[in-house]
């Protein structure tokens, strides 16, 4: 199989090669047909029917299939088979296949196969007028020299046309002007080169740049064309010397210029450029003194001076100024200067007598004596002297400009101690001048002030209890004078009241007027105290004054309250009664307590510290009023006791206790008893004990109660004056001495007051509520009325 293969490729091989020996047998020996079509036509237009050139019948196309075959990959021919016809495979450029070259051929076959035939054939592609000339470059620049003569020639660039034969470059022309015209020229290679002929000679300072416009035309129908711009620069000679804008200049110049003023600008112009435009400056035939005084600047003109002018050395000058182009050809003017006086001398003021420091309250004093010169003349040399406005000083003319600085009023230290006068003097001239003369005059002191305290009174505050030799504060004074007259002395003046021991209360330190408490003080004994303290200078004579001084003493939170009721130190304690009807509320006694402080160092507080059974009684914080808080009932015990604490509201805080003892009661036949002032004939009748009751307390203490009893309703009843039988009123007015009551200082603005009344007929003792003053408040009558409390009053029958 393998050497089946192998024979096969051989055939194979062999039959390429004969095929390609026989293609160029063929071409050889056969004339190639021609055809041709014009470049640029669209693709599938129509080149020529083959039909006949290749034998065929339209019938016979199927079976021969021919087909287009050319050099390269690129198929640029299409053979149409239904029709025999030959077309364009896609549009052809003769400048892109050919260039430059004439005529533009493409060779290409036709290859029919049953049998195998080729037919030799060529294709012309004409050129059409598709492309116009073009300078390659848009601007062409040409130098000439003005002093080329005319009938010169300058070759220019030739345009360049990609077409060729009759569309090919044709001709040229130029835009008209009155220096060129255009002559062409045919070159070895058959290309028509344009030259520039030089009809007129040139002028560059007349016209330094000429622009033409040069076109090219090529020979197609219509015919086309490309142009381009020729700048002709006209190059520069030597043939203008310098001029000057002006042959004579005038100058005016201030005396005493600074050197490198300006003096004049003088100008040249040269009609040439370049080197032979450039102009350079120079002093011609100057003298030594012009060369030192004078300057020039080569390049621009400018005349500056290098040395000061004095009018009154020099008035005029004249200079005489070149100018040289870069050609050597030169012009020249003349400069005159005229030197302008100028008031370049200010005045001069000579001191001859001068004191510098005077005293204070003095009037008309000579401070200074001074003369004034201007070495100007003129109004340059009139001078006017003076001083500031807001001064006490005036200027006083005298003989040959002499003047005196003297004193117009008093003068007063403690309002202004130094003085800066500036002496001023000023020329007339134009611009003025002038000289200034600073004096400093020192105003000497004079004991004419006192001291003045800071303050007509002073009030200090110092708290009790206070350490000895304690710094309470200071006073100050003041004195405006200077010196000795200013140091201030500081004294305690005799007190006003006797009775005040000054000397042992306080003292003073005479040289910063620092106050220090000599002893502690107590606010309980000395709650407020008045001095007067002098200041005295040191000044000849001695001046002084004097303030108040109030020292406050501050309380101390040094008293612990006290207990006025009830009394502790009693020999039996105070028992409070409290019927077990009461409801919630219900006032069992109050707790009067002071403080020897004051402000809120005396503010009392009172709360519940201890109790036999807690929430049965509370205290109200702010009166000490003990109330029930809720409904008694009979299982709370009969026997309570009490601890009330009572603080102040100082820092630290200080307390005092008291203890209470309550006893419950029952039976009590009226709870509840009408204001004092209700008639005793209103009252409800009572409810009547119990037997239990009766049984015990006779038990008990029948005799002791009943001596005590009588005794107090005798007593009572004589006061009262009662005439109802069996009843006691509460007496009304004033309270007798013999009963307590507690007011002022206090926490308790109520007085409280207590009776016991005893009646035969009713077979029962009552339990009466306190009488409460009429100048209880709203608020304390309106618990009152709400809640009546019982007290140790109670009758029997």
């Amino acid at each position: 199989m393998e050497a089946g293969a192998r024979k096969k490729c051989f055939l194979k091989q062999r039959q390429v090669l004969i095929f390609f020996v026989w293609l160029g047998i063929a071409q050889a020996g056969s004339e190639p047909r021609r055809y041709s079509v014009a470049e640029e036509m669209d693709s599938g237009s129509f080149v020529a029917n083959l039909l006949k050139d290749l034998g065929l019948e339209v019938d016979d196309l199927a079976a021969r299939a021919p087909r287009v075959v050319s050099k390269g990959k690129k198929v640029r021919l299409h053979f149409d088979r239904q029709t025999g016809d030959l077309l364009l495979n896609e549009k052809l450029d003769r400048e892109e296949l050919c260039g430059p070259t004439e005529p533009c051929v493409l060779p290409f076959q036709m290859l029919l196969e049953n049998p195998l035939k080729f037919f030799q054939a060529e294709l012309r592609i004409r050129d059409i007028n598709d492309h116009s000339p073009v300078f390659l470059d848009k601007e062409i620049i040409l130098k000439i020299s003005e002093s080329i003569t005319p009938g010169t020639t300058f070759l220019i660039e030739r345009a360049q046309d990609l077409d060729v034969g009759s569309n090919s470059l044709q001709s040229y022309t130029v835009s008209p002007n009155s220096h060129f015209h255009l002559k062409l020229q045919d070159s070895s290679d058959g290309t028509i080169l344009p030259q520039l002929v030089l009809d007129k000679a040139l002028d560059r300072e007349e016209q330094p740049e000429i622009r033409l416009t040069v076109t090219a035309l090529d020979g197609g129908i219509p015919p086309r064309s490309g142009t381009a711009l020729i700048r002709i620069e006209v190059l520069d000679i030597n043939d203008n010397a310098p001029e000057f804008v002006k042959l004579h200049y005038e100058a005016h110049v201030l005396e005493n210029s600074p050197i490198g003023s300006q003096v004049a600008i003088v100008s040249a112009r040269d009609l040439d450029i370049g080197t032979y435009g450039e102009i350079s400056y120079v002093l011609s035939q100057a003298s030594e003194d012009i060369r030192k005084t004078f300057g020039i600047n080569a390049k621009s003109g400018e005349l500056l001076l290098t040395q000061e002018l004095d009018f009154e050395s020099i008035q005029t000058y004249t200079l005489n100024i070149q100018a040289t182009d870069g050609g050597g050809l030169s012009g020249s003017c003349v400069v005159f200067v005229q030197v302008m006086d100028l008031n370049d001398n200010p005045p001069e003021l000579t001191m001859s007598t001068l004191i510098t420091e005077i005293p204070e309250s003095l009037q008309e004093t000579v401070i200074a004596v001074f003369s004034v010169s201007d070495p100007d003349s003129g109004d340059n040399g009139r001078m006017v002297c003076s001083i500031q406005d807001d001064l006490p000083f005036i200027l006083k003319p005298s003989v040959e400009n002499f003047y005196s600085l003297v004193t117009n009023t008093a003068l007063d230290r403690e309002t202004r101690s130094e003085y800066n006068i500036t002496i001023t003097v000023t020329d007339m001239g134009t611009p003025r001048l002038k000289t200034q003369h600073n004096i400093t005059v020192l105003v000497s002191d004079v004991n004419d002030n006192a001291p003045a305290f800071t303050q007509n009174s002073y009030t200090l505050s110092v708290r009790e209890n206070n350490s000895p030799a304690l710094h309470i504060g200071s006073v100050r004074a003041t004195d405006r004078d200077a010196g000795a007259n200013a140091q201030v002395t500081y004294s305690l003046l005799p007190p006003l009241d006797a009775h005040v021991p000054l000397a042992s209360l306080v003292s003073i330190n005479p040289d910063n007027g620092h106050l220090f408490a000599l002893r502690s003080l107590d606010y309980e004994a000395l709650r407020a105290f008045e001095f007067r303290v002098g200041a005295a200078d040191h000044g000849s004579p001695a001046l002084s004054s004097q303030a108040l001084v109030r020292v406050l003493v501050v309380d101390d939170n040094d008293n612990a309250p006290f207990v006025l009721y009830p009394l502790q130190n009693a020999s039996a304690p105070c028992t409070e009664l409290v019927p077990r009807a009461a409801e919630a509320g219900y006032l069992v006694t109050k707790v009067v307590a002071v403080d020897g402080d004051s402000g809120q160092n005396a503010w009392l507080s009172y709360q519940l510290l201890k109790a036999t059974e807690p929430g049965l009684f509370g205290v109200w914080a702010h009166n000490g009023e003990v109330r029930t808080a809720r409904l008694l009932s009979e299982r709370d015990a009969a026997k309570h006791r009490l601890v009330v604490l009572v603080k102040d509201n100082g820092e630290p805080p200080l307390s005092a206790s008291v203890t209470l003892h309550v006893l419950l009661v029952d039976g009590f036949s009226q709870p509840y008893l009408p204001a004092p002032e209700a008639e005793a004939a209103d009252a409800a009748p009572a409810a009547p004990l119990t037997v239990y009751l009766v049984v015990a307390l006779a038990s008990v203490s029948s005799l002791f109660v009943f001596s005590v009893l009588v005794f107090v309703v005798v007593r009572l009843c004589r006061r009262g004056g009662a005439t109802s039988v069996g009843r006691c009123s509460v007496p009304e007015g004033p309270f007798p001495g013999h009963l307590v009551d507690v007011s002022g200082t206090g926490t308790l603005s109520q007085s409280y007051q207590y009776e016991v009344c005893l009646t035969g007929g009713s077979g029962t003792f009552k339990f009466l509520k306190p009488v409460i003053p009429n100048f209880l408040t709203q608020d304390e009558e309106r618990v009152s009325e709400a809640n009546p409390s019982f007290r140790n009053s109670f009758e029997f029958s």
